[in-house]
């Protein structure tokens, strides 16, 4: 199965922190762009192939005001900057001031709205979380989901002036999930899960449903027959449909940060395109996170 945009760009960007051994954003967006005209029939939503056409354009001498101009100087609510953070946090893993402004500065490359970057910001944390967790141990879902909900009411801060119907809608959206994850042992329906979290293409409608599908997965889920829970976290996040290679991504990475690669089957991967190429990459960028 050939890889979406999604890993596209996270290639690019754990390419670029392990050879330079730090963010550079220029290097970062050259690759995007590299990457895109060399296979450009991956998945790329039309905003940010505009984006990539001006980078080129100015020949990277300006790499945010492309990104600024987008929806009329709004910039971008989409997911495109979460979807590709998962190597940000591993490469910032000791260092979680690092993290949250690394994640920030790279994603303004494709998505400068305040709720598209702290959606990159929430699904980093989110991994980051996870990564220093020891998954021997059962997972407490109420006090993972706490922990977010402190952080993000720290990221989202100072947030008048930004138009939005409600302030803080990430730590909104969080205590959402502790609601459903809390209800019968069967879990809410689909349908409910779609109303309140969403699956689309925007940030606040997609990470933190990423995040739900991680924590539902915990426990057995009706209709997917899996005993392997980082298996059936993806299956559940692509059975709610929508923005399925990118939810289904997010909610694999944090689910892939906390189980390892244990959990990951040698069967399932021969069928994902460079899937060895992608392993390479994470030992890499670990290493580089243990030297710097």
């Amino acid at each position: 199965m050939q890889f979406t945009d999604d890993s596209a760009m996270t290639r690019s960007l754990a390419e670029s922190l392990i050879e330079l051994k730090e963010l550079d954003i220029v290097d970062i967006a050259k690759r995007f762009v590299k990457s895109y005209y060399q296979m450009p029939n991956r998945g790329y939503g039309p905003a940010v192939v505009t984006v990539f056409q001006k980078l080129r354009g100015n020949k990277f001498t300006d790499v945010i005001s492309p990104a600024k101009e987008q929806f009329n100087g709004q910039g971008s609510w989409g997911n495109g900057g979460a979807m590709r953070v998962t190597p940000i946090a591993l490469f910032c893993y000791k260092d979680y001031d690092k993290l949250l402004n690394t994640v920030s500065k790279a994603t303004q490359l494709t998505h400068t709205n305040k709720v598209g970057i702290d959606g990159a910001i929430l699904q980093a944390v989110a991994v980051h979380q996870s990564l220093l967790l020891n998954p021997s141990e059962e997972l407490n879902v109420i006090n993972f989901i706490d922990d977010l909900i402190h952080k993000m009411d720290e990221i989202e801060k100072d947030e008048e002036g930004l138009d939005l119907s409600e302030p803080q809608p990430y730590k909104i959206q969080l205590g959402i999930i502790k609601t459903l994850i809390s209800e019968n042992e069967n879990g809410p329906h689909d349908e409910k899960v779609i109303q309140k979290l969403g699956n689309s293409v925007t940030a606040l409608y997609s990470v933190p449903t990423a995040i739900f599908c991680f924590l539902r997965a915990q426990k057995l889920i009706a209709g997917i027959r899996t005993e392997n829970p980082f298996r059936r976290a993806i299956q559940y996040a692509i059975s709610l449909g929508g923005d399925t290679d990118t939810i289904g991504s997010m909610t694999g990475a944090i689910a892939g940060a906390f189980y390892g690669e244990e959990k990951l089957s040698s069967n399932l991967l021969q069928h994902c395109e460079a899937s060895e190429e992608f392993r390479n990459l994470a030992d890499q960028l670990f290493d580089v996170a243990v030297e710097t």
